[in-house]
């Protein structure tokens, strides 16, 4: 039976970390704040925010909350990014995604200081991945790297392997496993025999958004496994990529949805926030 990856105690180590560095720059008069920026009405959005404000209640971080009617216009936004971006008390910016219909996601992304990208959605940020001289990392990956640093699982010459290409998380994951000197391979939908490519993994990572996609047979002995995925299985319930129940006998190790990545996401988020103080404030 594989060993569950806890993403709640892991998460929580990392919130305690950076509410005790939060606390020592307020010491030297240093105020950390995270403005988040909402557009509509999107129930998961609404969710997703609030889970944000309460991280950074706890942390000891300055929550701002925008939240602006889904018939926001490009304009409109793009002013109150910049408002944002030249104002010195904000550290950190981020727009919750997705934007309603007739709003341009790349242009918002873009329109963020790199210097308060806490998402590191940017192309300055992105590329940084690429070398390894990164000041923020995307909150997912991140987050799963920090997951498996806790577990003591190096990916070093370990067979990677991740299911899913998006740029929030299949692209950088495998970069920071490469960084890690894993031996790589990124799967899509044009992936032939699939199964056949992820049963050669030693660890692991799916990021598709179908429910119960991963089963047993696409799972090698004792290998670890990462469930990125949030979906909703016929019943309305919630799940993963991964059938738990089947794949957990197979795994060494895996993470359950919920409590594994998810909590993970927002830890990093206000690590990353905490990064984006120092760096203004040339600590």
């Amino acid at each position: 039976m594989a060993k569950i990856i806890d993403g709640k105690k892991i998460s929580a180590a990392v919130r305690d970390g950076v509410k005790a560095e939060v606390a020592k720059l307020k010491e030297q008069g240093i105020h950390t704040c995270l403005a988040v920026i909402i557009v509509g009405d999107d129930p998961a959005s609404k969710i997703y925010v609030a889970n944000k404000e309460k991280a950074c209640e706890y942390t000891g971080i300055e929550s701002r909350k925008y939240a602006l009617p889904a018939e926001t216009k490009m304009e409109e936004l793009l002013a109150l990014i910049d408002k944002l971006n030249n104002d010195k008390t904000v550290n950190g910016i981020l727009c919750q995604l997705p934007l309603p219909k007739g709003l341009d996601e790349k242009r918002v992304i873009e329109a963020i200081s790199p210097q308060k990208d806490v998402d590191a959605f940017c192309h300055e940020n992105v590329g940084k991945i690429m070398t390894g001289e990164f000041d923020f990392l995307p909150c997912t990956p991140a987050g799963i790297m920090e997951m498996l640093e806790y577990e003591g699982i190096d990916p070093a010459g370990k067979n990677c392997v991740v299911i899913g290409r998006s740029n929030i998380v299949g692209k950088p994951m495998g970069m920071l496993l490469l960084h890690k000197n894993g031996t790589v391979t990124i799967c899509h939908s044009r992936t032939r025999d699939l199964p056949e490519v992820t049963r050669r993994a030693d660890i692991l990572v799916s990021a598709v958004g179908k429910a119960n996609f991963v089963t047993a047979d696409m799972v090698g002995d004792g290998a670890v496994v990462i469930d990125v995925g949030m979906n909703r299985d016929e019943n309305g319930k919630l799940c993963g990529d991964v059938l738990f129940s089947e794949v957990e006998k197979k795994a060494s190790a895996i993470t359950p949805v919920p409590g594994g990545v998810g909590p993970m996401t927002i830890a990093v988020l206000m690590k990353n926030t905490l990064t984006a103080a120092r760096r203004q404030n040339n600590l």
